[in-house]
Protein backbone atom coordinates (compact mmCIF):
# COMPACT_ATOMS: atom_id res chain seq x y z
CA UNK A 1 0.00 0.00 0.00
CA UNK A 2 1.29 3.35 -0.85
CA UNK A 3 1.40 5.44 2.62
CA UNK A 4 1.42 8.72 0.68
CA UNK A 5 -2.43 7.72 -0.83
CA UNK A 6 -3.52 7.79 3.24
CA UNK A 7 -1.63 10.70 4.13
CA UNK A 8 -2.80 12.73 1.07
CA UNK A 9 -6.54 11.86 2.16
CA UNK A 10 -5.79 12.67 5.85
CA UNK A 11 -4.78 16.04 4.43
CA UNK A 12 -7.92 16.40 2.51
CA UNK A 13 -10.03 16.28 6.18
CA UNK A 14 -7.96 17.57 8.03
CA UNK A 15 -9.02 21.91 9.23
CA UNK A 16 -6.30 23.76 10.84
CA UNK A 17 -7.11 26.70 13.36
CA UNK A 18 -7.72 29.33 11.01
CA UNK A 19 -9.80 27.27 8.17
CA UNK A 20 -12.51 26.46 11.39
CA UNK A 21 -12.19 30.20 12.76
CA UNK A 22 -13.00 30.96 8.89
CA UNK A 23 -16.04 28.74 8.68
CA UNK A 24 -17.22 30.04 12.24
CA UNK A 25 -17.17 33.62 10.85
CA UNK A 26 -19.23 32.42 7.74
CA UNK A 27 -21.54 30.89 10.17
CA UNK A 28 -22.34 33.92 11.47
CA UNK A 29 -22.61 35.94 8.75
CA UNK A 30 -24.87 33.75 7.51
CA UNK A 31 -27.17 34.01 11.12
CA UNK A 32 -26.86 37.40 11.17
CA UNK A 33 -28.40 37.72 6.94
CA UNK A 34 -31.16 35.28 8.40
CA UNK A 35 -31.63 37.61 11.29
CA UNK A 36 -31.86 40.28 9.02
CA UNK A 37 -34.08 38.73 6.41
CA UNK A 38 -31.29 39.81 3.70
CA UNK A 39 -31.81 36.54 1.33
CA UNK A 40 -28.18 36.05 1.42
CA UNK A 41 -28.29 33.25 4.12
CA UNK A 42 -28.23 29.73 3.49
CA UNK A 43 -30.07 28.92 6.81
CA UNK A 44 -33.52 28.48 7.55
CA UNK A 45 -33.73 30.27 10.51
CA UNK A 46 -37.13 28.71 11.60
CA UNK A 47 -39.26 30.47 13.95
CA UNK A 48 -40.08 28.37 16.87
CA UNK A 49 -42.91 31.39 18.23
CA UNK A 50 -41.08 30.37 21.89
CA UNK A 51 -38.77 31.54 24.39
CA UNK A 52 -36.91 29.99 27.18
CA UNK A 53 -37.74 28.45 30.53
CA UNK A 54 -37.45 30.32 33.74
CA UNK A 55 -36.53 27.15 35.39
CA UNK A 56 -40.06 27.74 37.74
CA UNK A 57 -42.97 25.84 35.54
CA UNK A 58 -45.07 23.93 37.47
CA UNK A 59 -48.13 21.58 37.03
CA UNK A 60 -48.55 18.16 35.21
CA UNK A 61 -48.37 18.15 31.20
CA UNK A 62 -48.37 15.79 28.65
CA UNK A 63 -45.48 15.69 26.30
CA UNK A 64 -45.74 13.86 22.67
CA UNK A 65 -42.88 12.72 21.65
CA UNK A 66 -42.50 11.93 18.00
CA UNK A 67 -39.63 11.75 16.07
CA UNK A 68 -39.77 8.47 14.44
CA UNK A 69 -41.53 5.20 14.21
CA UNK A 70 -41.16 4.56 17.89
CA UNK A 71 -43.59 6.96 19.96
CA UNK A 72 -43.80 8.20 23.02
CA UNK A 73 -46.35 9.69 25.38
CA UNK A 74 -45.21 11.03 28.65
CA UNK A 75 -46.94 12.56 31.82
CA UNK A 76 -44.51 14.74 33.70
CA UNK A 77 -45.04 16.88 36.41
CA UNK A 78 -43.54 20.03 36.48
CA UNK A 79 -41.61 20.90 39.93
CA UNK A 80 -39.97 24.09 39.79
CA UNK A 81 -36.30 24.55 40.22
CA UNK A 82 -35.23 22.80 37.21
CA UNK A 83 -37.11 19.72 38.75
CA UNK A 84 -39.43 17.58 37.66
CA UNK A 85 -41.19 13.91 37.98
CA UNK A 86 -42.07 11.41 35.01
CA UNK A 87 -45.08 10.15 36.26
CA UNK A 88 -46.25 7.89 33.79
CA UNK A 89 -44.77 6.45 30.03
CA UNK A 90 -46.25 5.25 27.37
CA UNK A 91 -43.99 4.06 24.35
CA UNK A 92 -45.01 1.61 21.11
CA UNK A 93 -43.53 1.46 17.78
CA UNK A 94 -45.65 2.76 14.93
CA UNK A 95 -45.52 -0.29 12.53
CA UNK A 96 -45.12 -3.84 14.40
CA UNK A 97 -44.50 -6.76 11.60
CA UNK A 98 -47.26 -9.02 11.06
CA UNK A 99 -49.99 -6.93 13.13
CA UNK A 100 -50.31 -3.16 12.28
CA UNK A 101 -48.15 -0.77 10.21
CA UNK A 102 -49.29 2.96 10.38
CA UNK A 103 -46.38 4.53 8.54
CA UNK A 104 -47.16 2.91 4.75
CA UNK A 105 -48.40 4.13 1.85
CA UNK A 106 -51.71 2.35 2.85
CA UNK A 107 -52.10 3.56 6.71
CA UNK A 108 -53.89 6.51 6.48
CA UNK A 109 -53.74 10.09 9.24
CA UNK A 110 -57.29 8.86 11.04
CA UNK A 111 -55.05 5.38 11.76
CA UNK A 112 -52.13 7.31 12.99
CA UNK A 113 -53.45 9.40 14.89
CA UNK A 114 -56.20 7.22 16.63
CA UNK A 115 -53.21 5.00 17.93
CA UNK A 116 -51.37 8.02 19.36
CA UNK A 117 -54.69 9.11 20.95
CA UNK A 118 -55.09 5.17 22.54
CA UNK A 119 -51.54 6.19 23.94
CA UNK A 120 -52.76 8.90 25.08
CA UNK A 121 -55.43 7.68 27.09
CA UNK A 122 -53.09 5.34 28.36
CA UNK A 123 -50.81 7.87 29.62
CA UNK A 124 -53.88 9.71 31.60
CA UNK A 125 -55.07 6.19 32.71
CA UNK A 126 -58.54 6.96 31.31
CA UNK A 127 -59.04 10.23 33.10
CA UNK A 128 -61.59 11.90 30.49
CA UNK A 129 -62.31 14.88 32.95
CA UNK A 130 -58.86 16.53 34.72
CA UNK A 131 -58.05 19.35 32.00
CA UNK A 132 -54.09 18.39 30.30
CA UNK A 133 -52.48 20.67 28.45
CA UNK A 134 -50.32 18.74 25.10
CA UNK A 135 -46.69 19.71 24.00
CA UNK A 136 -45.44 18.18 20.71
CA UNK A 137 -42.09 17.07 20.04
CA UNK A 138 -42.15 17.27 15.85
CA UNK A 139 -39.18 16.05 14.05
CA UNK A 140 -40.65 16.51 10.38
CA UNK A 141 -40.13 19.69 8.39
CA UNK A 142 -43.23 21.63 9.00
CA UNK A 143 -44.20 25.02 8.25
CA UNK A 144 -44.82 26.75 11.45
CA UNK A 145 -46.87 30.25 12.02
CA UNK A 146 -47.20 30.21 15.48
CA UNK A 147 -46.72 27.69 18.38
CA UNK A 148 -50.01 25.45 17.78
CA UNK A 149 -49.95 25.41 14.15
CA UNK A 150 -47.32 22.99 12.46
CA UNK A 151 -48.34 22.11 8.97
CA UNK A 152 -46.36 18.92 7.71
CA UNK A 153 -44.46 19.60 4.43
CA UNK A 154 -43.21 16.79 3.47
CA UNK A 155 -42.72 13.18 5.16
CA UNK A 156 -39.25 12.05 5.76
CA UNK A 157 -37.73 8.98 7.53
CA UNK A 158 -39.16 6.79 5.28
CA UNK A 159 -42.96 7.99 6.43
CA UNK A 160 -45.39 7.72 3.83
CA UNK A 161 -49.19 7.50 5.86
CA UNK A 162 -51.82 9.34 3.64
CA UNK A 163 -53.63 12.93 4.25
CA UNK A 164 -51.03 13.73 6.80
CA UNK A 165 -48.65 16.21 4.64
CA UNK A 166 -50.11 19.86 3.91
CA UNK A 167 -52.03 19.56 7.67
CA UNK A 168 -51.96 20.75 10.82
CA UNK A 169 -50.59 18.01 12.83
CA UNK A 170 -52.12 19.48 15.79
CA UNK A 171 -55.74 19.48 14.09
CA UNK A 172 -55.32 16.12 13.24
CA UNK A 173 -54.27 15.09 16.97
CA UNK A 174 -56.91 17.34 18.35
CA UNK A 175 -59.78 15.69 15.52
CA UNK A 176 -58.64 11.95 17.28
CA UNK A 177 -58.55 13.10 20.55
CA UNK A 178 -62.34 14.41 20.35
CA UNK A 179 -63.03 10.51 18.80
CA UNK A 180 -61.97 8.73 21.88
CA UNK A 181 -63.30 11.45 23.99
CA UNK A 182 -60.73 12.83 25.37
CA UNK A 183 -61.28 16.49 25.03
CA UNK A 184 -59.86 17.06 28.40
CA UNK A 185 -56.65 16.99 26.45
CA UNK A 186 -55.79 19.57 24.77
CA UNK A 187 -52.53 20.08 22.22
CA UNK A 188 -51.27 23.69 22.74
CA UNK A 189 -47.69 23.28 21.28
CA UNK A 190 -45.50 21.98 18.53
CA UNK A 191 -41.67 21.96 19.08
CA UNK A 192 -38.58 20.75 16.80
CA UNK A 193 -36.14 18.27 18.87
CA UNK A 194 -33.49 20.83 18.51
CA UNK A 195 -35.69 23.41 20.30
CA UNK A 196 -36.79 20.61 23.01
CA UNK A 197 -33.29 20.22 23.90
CA UNK A 198 -32.73 23.34 24.32
CA UNK A 199 -35.51 24.35 26.34
CA UNK A 200 -35.12 20.84 28.82
CA UNK A 201 -30.99 21.73 29.58
CA UNK A 202 -32.47 25.56 30.01
CA UNK A 203 -35.29 24.33 32.70
CA UNK A 204 -32.46 21.81 34.52
CA UNK A 205 -29.48 24.10 34.12
CA UNK A 206 -30.34 27.53 33.45
CA UNK A 207 -27.61 29.54 31.48
CA UNK A 208 -28.09 27.67 27.92
CA UNK A 209 -28.62 29.58 24.60
CA UNK A 210 -27.68 26.66 22.07
CA UNK A 211 -29.98 23.61 21.92
CA UNK A 212 -28.16 21.08 19.09
CA UNK A 213 -28.80 17.41 17.63
CA UNK A 214 -25.57 15.59 16.92
CA UNK A 215 -26.52 12.24 15.29
CA UNK A 216 -27.52 10.24 12.65
CA UNK A 217 -28.52 14.24 11.85
CA UNK A 218 -27.36 17.56 12.59
CA UNK A 219 -28.99 20.70 13.71
CA UNK A 220 -28.90 23.29 16.06
CA UNK A 221 -31.47 25.97 17.47
CA UNK A 222 -30.23 29.08 19.46
CA UNK A 223 -31.91 32.09 21.50
CA UNK A 224 -32.54 34.55 19.53
CA UNK A 225 -32.59 38.52 21.50
CA UNK A 226 -32.18 40.66 18.46
CA UNK A 227 -30.66 42.80 20.49
CA UNK A 228 -27.50 42.77 18.72
CA UNK A 229 -29.40 43.34 15.19
CA UNK A 230 -31.05 46.35 16.58
CA UNK A 231 -34.28 44.95 15.24
CA UNK A 232 -36.55 44.89 18.46
CA UNK A 233 -38.10 41.80 17.46
CA UNK A 234 -39.59 39.67 19.96
CA UNK A 235 -36.84 37.28 21.30
CA UNK A 236 -37.44 33.65 20.81
CA UNK A 237 -35.55 29.95 20.06
CA UNK A 238 -35.01 30.01 16.19
CA UNK A 239 -34.28 26.42 14.61
CA UNK A 240 -31.85 26.74 12.06
CA UNK A 241 -31.94 23.93 10.22
CA UNK A 242 -27.75 24.57 10.73
CA UNK A 243 -27.59 20.90 8.01
CA UNK A 244 -27.82 22.80 5.10
CA UNK A 245 -25.32 25.77 5.84
CA UNK A 246 -22.99 25.98 2.58
CA UNK A 247 -20.88 28.12 2.64
CA UNK A 248 -17.84 25.04 3.39
CA UNK A 249 -15.02 24.35 1.15
CA UNK A 250 -15.63 20.77 0.00
CA UNK A 251 -12.98 17.74 -1.01
CA UNK A 252 -13.58 15.34 -3.88
CA UNK A 253 -15.44 12.52 -1.25
CA UNK A 254 -17.64 15.26 0.08
CA UNK A 255 -18.56 16.11 -3.59
CA UNK A 256 -18.58 12.63 -4.51
CA UNK A 257 -20.74 11.81 -1.42
CA UNK A 258 -23.29 14.79 -2.52
CA UNK A 259 -23.64 13.81 -5.89
CA UNK A 260 -25.14 10.33 -4.93
CA UNK A 261 -26.84 11.20 -2.60
CA UNK A 262 -30.70 11.22 -2.11
CA UNK A 263 -30.83 14.89 -2.34
CA UNK A 264 -27.43 16.61 -4.36
CA UNK A 265 -26.49 19.95 -3.34
CA UNK A 266 -28.42 20.43 -0.32
CA UNK A 267 -27.53 20.05 3.28
CA UNK A 268 -23.96 20.01 2.77
CA UNK A 269 -22.77 20.90 6.59
CA UNK A 270 -25.08 18.08 7.69
CA UNK A 271 -23.12 15.63 4.96
CA UNK A 272 -19.95 17.00 6.18
CA UNK A 273 -20.46 16.09 9.92
CA UNK A 274 -23.38 13.51 11.18
CA UNK A 275 -23.17 9.89 11.78
CA UNK A 276 -25.28 9.38 8.33
CA UNK A 277 -22.36 10.30 6.33
CA UNK A 278 -18.68 9.53 8.03
CA UNK A 279 -18.93 5.98 7.13
CA UNK A 280 -19.58 6.91 3.71
CA UNK A 281 -16.65 9.42 3.46
CA UNK A 282 -14.52 6.37 4.75
CA UNK A 283 -15.87 3.99 2.41
CA UNK A 284 -15.03 6.24 -0.55
CA UNK A 285 -10.97 6.81 1.05
CA UNK A 286 -11.01 3.05 1.38
CA UNK A 287 -12.26 2.54 -2.05
CA UNK A 288 -9.67 4.79 -3.71
CA UNK A 289 -7.00 3.00 -1.66
CA UNK A 290 -7.76 -0.49 -2.23
CA UNK A 291 -10.51 -0.64 -4.84
CA UNK A 292 -13.22 -2.13 -2.50
CA UNK A 293 -16.21 -0.97 -4.40
CA UNK A 294 -19.10 0.01 -2.87
CA UNK A 295 -18.68 -0.85 1.15
CA UNK A 296 -21.35 0.00 3.69
CA UNK A 297 -19.36 1.55 6.60
CA UNK A 298 -21.35 3.15 9.85
CA UNK A 299 -20.29 5.31 12.25
CA UNK A 300 -20.29 2.58 14.41
CA UNK A 301 -17.98 1.33 12.70
CA UNK A 302 -16.16 4.23 12.92
CA UNK A 303 -16.45 3.91 16.58
CA UNK A 304 -14.98 0.82 16.75
CA UNK A 305 -12.21 1.50 15.04
CA UNK A 306 -11.82 4.62 16.97
CA UNK A 307 -12.09 2.82 20.54
CA UNK A 308 -9.52 0.22 18.88
CA UNK A 309 -6.15 1.65 21.17
CA UNK A 310 -4.50 -1.87 21.02
CA UNK A 311 -0.92 -1.74 19.76
CA UNK A 312 -1.95 -4.59 17.02
CA UNK A 313 -4.66 -3.00 16.56
CA UNK A 314 -6.32 -6.39 16.12
CA UNK A 315 -10.24 -5.38 15.98
CA UNK A 316 -9.63 -2.77 13.09
CA UNK A 317 -8.31 -5.43 11.03
CA UNK A 318 -11.05 -7.66 11.94
CA UNK A 319 -13.62 -5.48 10.95
CA UNK A 320 -12.05 -4.50 7.71
CA UNK A 321 -12.00 -8.42 6.95
CA UNK A 322 -15.62 -8.45 7.82
CA UNK A 323 -16.76 -5.66 5.72
CA UNK A 324 -13.88 -6.17 2.79
CA UNK A 325 -12.55 -9.66 2.92
CA UNK A 326 -9.45 -7.92 3.03
CA UNK A 327 -6.38 -9.05 5.20
CA UNK A 328 -4.69 -5.90 6.09
CA UNK A 329 -1.45 -6.06 8.84
CA UNK A 330 -1.11 -3.89 11.85
CA UNK A 331 0.95 -1.35 9.78
CA UNK A 332 -2.11 -0.39 7.23
CA UNK A 333 -4.48 -0.58 10.05
CA UNK A 334 -2.27 2.17 11.67
CA UNK A 335 -3.30 4.14 8.69
CA UNK A 336 -6.98 3.26 8.49
CA UNK A 337 -7.45 4.15 11.97
CA UNK A 338 -6.36 7.87 11.37
CA UNK A 339 -8.02 8.23 8.60
CA UNK A 340 -11.12 7.49 10.67
CA UNK A 341 -9.85 9.97 13.26
CA UNK A 342 -9.59 12.12 10.64
CA UNK A 343 -13.00 12.38 9.52
CA UNK A 344 -14.41 12.19 13.13
CA UNK A 345 -12.54 15.24 14.18
CA UNK A 346 -13.42 17.19 10.82
CA UNK A 347 -16.71 16.52 12.44
CA UNK A 348 -16.10 17.58 15.61
CA UNK A 349 -14.52 20.79 14.28
CA UNK A 350 -16.92 21.92 12.05
CA UNK A 351 -20.07 21.38 14.57
CA UNK A 352 -18.10 23.47 17.11
CA UNK A 353 -16.91 26.00 14.66
CA UNK A 354 -20.86 26.51 14.08
CA UNK A 355 -21.58 26.97 17.82
CA UNK A 356 -18.72 29.59 17.97
CA UNK A 357 -20.16 31.44 14.88
CA UNK A 358 -23.46 31.93 17.13
CA UNK A 359 -21.38 33.31 19.73
CA UNK A 360 -20.06 35.86 17.67
CA UNK A 361 -23.87 36.68 16.47
CA UNK A 362 -24.81 37.10 19.67
CA UNK A 363 -22.16 39.05 21.82
CA UNK A 364 -20.32 41.12 18.67
CA UNK A 365 -18.94 43.47 21.62
CA UNK A 366 -17.27 40.18 23.02
CA UNK A 367 -18.16 39.91 27.15
CA UNK A 368 -19.73 36.48 26.48
CA UNK A 369 -20.86 35.22 29.69
CA UNK A 370 -20.48 31.35 31.33
CA UNK A 371 -23.11 29.11 29.68
CA UNK A 372 -23.91 25.62 28.52
CA UNK A 373 -24.08 24.36 24.99
CA UNK A 374 -27.42 21.19 25.19
CA UNK A 375 -25.73 18.34 22.78
CA UNK A 376 -28.15 15.45 22.43
CA UNK A 377 -27.54 12.63 19.83
CA UNK A 378 -25.50 9.29 19.42
CA UNK A 379 -22.35 10.74 17.70
CA UNK A 380 -21.57 13.54 20.79
CA UNK A 381 -22.70 10.59 23.19
CA UNK A 382 -21.24 7.89 22.18
CA UNK A 383 -18.32 7.98 19.57
CA UNK A 384 -14.62 8.45 20.59
CA UNK A 385 -12.70 11.25 20.20
CA UNK A 386 -15.28 13.75 19.36
CA UNK A 387 -15.94 15.70 22.96
CA UNK A 388 -12.41 15.72 23.19
CA UNK A 389 -11.80 16.78 19.31
CA UNK A 390 -14.86 19.50 20.22
CA UNK A 391 -13.48 20.98 22.89
CA UNK A 392 -10.10 21.62 21.25
CA UNK A 393 -11.64 23.13 18.70
CA UNK A 394 -13.42 25.60 21.16
CA UNK A 395 -10.36 26.59 22.88
CA UNK A 396 -8.46 26.98 18.89
CA UNK A 397 -11.37 29.52 18.18
CA UNK A 398 -12.70 31.16 21.04
CA UNK A 399 -9.12 31.51 22.85
CA UNK A 400 -9.87 33.36 25.92
CA UNK A 401 -13.53 33.22 25.87
CA UNK A 402 -12.94 29.19 26.17
CA UNK A 403 -13.28 28.62 29.42
CA UNK A 404 -16.73 30.18 29.14
CA UNK A 405 -18.58 27.41 27.30
CA UNK A 406 -19.15 24.02 29.03
CA UNK A 407 -21.14 21.46 26.48
CA UNK A 408 -22.97 18.98 28.21
CA UNK A 409 -24.93 15.60 27.25
CA UNK A 410 -29.13 16.56 27.17
CA UNK A 411 -30.00 13.21 26.39
CA UNK A 412 -33.73 13.55 27.63
CA UNK A 413 -35.11 16.82 26.34
CA UNK A 414 -37.63 15.63 23.38
CA UNK A 415 -40.28 14.60 26.37
CA UNK A 416 -39.31 17.10 28.70
CA UNK A 417 -38.86 20.12 26.08
CA UNK A 418 -42.59 19.22 25.26
CA UNK A 419 -43.85 19.40 28.53
CA UNK A 420 -42.36 22.74 29.16
CA UNK A 421 -43.30 24.10 25.26
CA UNK A 422 -47.16 23.32 27.08
CA UNK A 423 -46.82 25.18 30.18
CA UNK A 424 -45.11 28.07 28.85
CA UNK A 425 -46.31 31.42 27.13
CA UNK A 426 -46.19 31.22 23.68
CA UNK A 427 -44.47 34.20 21.83
CA UNK A 428 -46.30 36.23 19.30
CA UNK A 429 -44.18 37.22 16.29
Amino acid sequence: MENSKFQQMIDDFTLDSDAIKEIAASFRYDIDAGVRETGESSLRMLKSYIGLPTGNEKGEYLALDFGGTNLRVVLIRLEGNGKFEVIKKVAKPLVKPGEYDFICADANADELFDFIADMVEEAVDGDHDKKYLLGHTFSFPSAQTNIYNARLIIWTKEFATKGVEGEVVNDLLKAALARKNLSNVEPTAVINDTVAVLLAAAYKLGNVNVGSIYATGHNTCYYETYTSAGLGKPAMVINMESGGFNKLAINKYDYKLDLESEKPYEQRLEKMVSGRYMGELFAYCLDEAWGIGKVSFTSIDISRILADNSDTLNDVCALLKEKTNLDIETEDAVWVKALAETIASRSARVVVATYCGIMWHLYPNGGIPKQYIAVDGSVFEKMPTIKENMQKAIYEIMEDDADKLELVLENGGSALGAALAAAMEPVEG
